[in-house]
């Protein structure tokens, strides 16, 4: 299930950052992101806040697995019933 933005805004601002952060630290194990240091990581809060905001980025809740993650939009899997 996509979380929308504006349901992402009514979060706790922590609790909004840290999920950005979450995603951040995943993209500096793959390589896609190198900026550790205070500065670097503000920047990238509020760069993909703004992607988010955009739709560039979505926020997807698992209830299977009860986890929640920041993808890219196109790499969402959607269900198509006429696949079915």
């Amino acid at each position: 299930m996509l979380v929308p933005y504006e349901s992402l805004n009514q979060l706790p601002p922590e609790t909004f950052e840290n999920i950005i952060k979450e995603f951040l630290i995943g993209q500096l194990e793959d390589g896609s992101f190198s900026g550790t240091d205070a500065d670097s990581m503000k920047s990238a809060i509020s760069t993909c806040r703004a992607a988010l905001a955009r739709g560039e980025l979505v926020v997807e809740f698992s209830e299977e697995e009860e986890s929640i993650a920041i993808r890219r939009k196109e790499d969402i899997v959607t269900m198509d019933p006429a696949q079915d």
